[in-house]
């Protein structure tokens, strides 16, 4: 029988532009101390650690968290694209079910370069290489950064499908910057208009704006997850649980249904979705808030039906009642998302679970959604991998 894990605390420092962050191990480092001190454990206790980067050499976990105590515990370095933060928080997770582990710490951090994500090795094939090609076969789209390219090409799939306007797409950019004005740990703060959005910079005319896309960032954020015996045996606090969680990878649907949709993971946010609800034996319609991936404007509009937020096309009403926002039926992002409160690859997933944490807790002021009692997570990584979670309240 699998053993309940709680999140017994939780840490993230403010989110940076490129050039203005300290080094990666200082970030990862700061988000470890937040996050011990918030659960009341001295890192000597910590029992295991996995450690979430994308943009770094080997063992950068180990320079972070050396700073923090050398304990000689295990410590497991963590890359699966913009899913690696909640990939650590899955391992972590799974140490504590099993009975491998009591108490384990989820860190992730990135140090991010400005601009568009590119190739970092250009002397072999690329992990993304079949992805870049069948979308190359599916849109013209060539001169667009590959990421662009790749949500873009999905939101016009929709737009395409469900007759989706610009506008909604807009609307979730000014929804998100609503939500970051009131999240002092956010990137950008400002509140813009779905008409600022789509009077932005055109990145791809008729598609996508510069507005819709979230910034490169830096940062850092970390989670301290415990099982009920050592809640109890050290006086912890066991208000919020993981109730179930799971990753996902791609099938062949991915390139056999030559949907741009597809491509980009849609069967992968809805598998994860579906064995998460089945597991915990609640439905879409329970979820109070949701912080889900939105690297792109059109990502988040997608996600809401693959989460079964909306029914499969009912995304641009979904939009249009307010039922993705303070006083609609599920709070998405109240954060402020990937779109404003930005998006450090390996610590992405463990500041949505920074935000859900508290939201449960009831200690998110600005932000904070009335009666919060379930939450889910998800976080997507292209190449690829998904993780959905679920967190309860206790």
């Amino acid at each position: 029988m699998s053993r309940a894990v709680h999140v017994a605390g939780v840490g993230m420092i403010p989110f940076s532009k490129p050039g203005a962050s300290e080094p990666y191990h200082v970030m990862g480092a700061e988000a470890a101390r937040l996050a011990l001190a918030d659960a009341g454990v001295d890192f000597s206790q910590v029992q295991q650690a996995y450690v979430g980067y994308v943009y770094g050499d080997s063992t950068c976990g180990q320079r972070a968290l050396y700073q923090v105590g050398m304990s000689g515990i295990p410590m497991v370095n963590v890359n699966n694209n913009c899913s690696t933060g909640s990939s650590a928080l899955f391992l972590a997770r799974q140490a504590i079910e099993a009975g491998v582990a009591d108490c384990v710490i989820a860190l992730g951090f990135e140090q991010m370069k400005p601009g568009a994500l590119g190739t970092v090795f250009t002397d072999r094939p690329g992990p993304m290489e079949l992805f870049d090609n069948l979308a190359d076969d599916l849109i013209d789209a060539r001169g667009i950064p590959a990421a662009l390219r790749l949500f873009g090409g999905a939101g016009l799939s929709h737009m395409k499908k469900h007759g989706t306007p610009l506008s909604s797409f807009a609307k979730i950019r000014a929804k998100a910057s609503r939500h970051a004005a009131k999240n002092p740990l956010a990137i950008f703060r400002k509140e813009v208009t779905a008409d600022d959005v789509l009077n932005d910079t055109p990145i791809w005319p008729g598609v996508m704006t510069r507005l819709m896309a979230c910034p490169p960032t830096c940062g850092g954020a970390a989670a301290i997850l415990v099982s009920d015996e050592f809640a109890r045996r050290n006086g912890l606090r066991t208000d919020v649980r993981i109730a179930a969680q799971a990753m996902t990878t791609d099938t062949p649907s991915t390139f056999e249904a030559r949907d741009m949709m597809q491509l980009v993971g849609y069967d992968m946010s809805k598998a994860a979705a579906d064995q998460v609800y089945a597991k915990a034996g609640v439905s879409p319609q329970d979820i109070n808030v949701v912080e889900m991936h939105d690297c792109f404007a059109h990502n988040e509009l997608i996600t809401y039906e693959a989460l079964g937020l909306c029914p499969e096309g009912g995304a641009e009403k979904f939009i249009d009642d307010g039922d993705n926002t303070f006083g609609g039926r599920v709070v998405t992002n109240p954060s402020g998302g990937l779109l404003s409160k930005g998006h450090p690859l390996g610590a992405t997933g463990l500041a949505q679970c920074y935000e859900l944490t508290r939201q449960l807790r009831g200690t998110a002021a600005s932000t904070q959604v009335d009666g919060a009692r379930l939450a889910l997570q998800h976080n997507l990584g292209l190449g690829g991998a998904c993780v959905v979670t679920l967190y309860e309240k206790a």
